[in-house]
């Protein structure tokens, strides 16, 4: 059986590998973002309930040694919410 001739098709013009393009570098951008972001959070969720506990220590030792009242402590929390406000 004779060959089949091989029809040439037209040649495309392939981008380089190594080049990123806009919408590329883009994207990694706001990925790269979005990772810093979860690490972040990840470390805050990880830190946040021991300065509680910290915190909760301080309070008890300060009732405890009867450097403030109940009170007080109250009132403090209450003004740390409307500073945060």
């Amino acid at each position: 059986m004779p060959f089949k001739k091989k029809t040439s098709k037209p040649m495309r013009r392939r981008r380089p590998r190594g080049r990123v393009t806009k919408a590329a570098a883009k994207n990694t951008t706001e990925s790269g973002l979005n990772l810093r972001v979860d690490e972040l959070t990840e470390r805050i969720d990880i830190v946040l309930p021991e300065v509680t506990a910290r915190v909760a220590a301080l309070e008890h030792l300060l009732l405890e040694l009867k450097l403030c009242r109940h009170d007080d402590l109250r009132r403090a929390r209450q003004f740390v919410r409307e500073q945060e406000a």
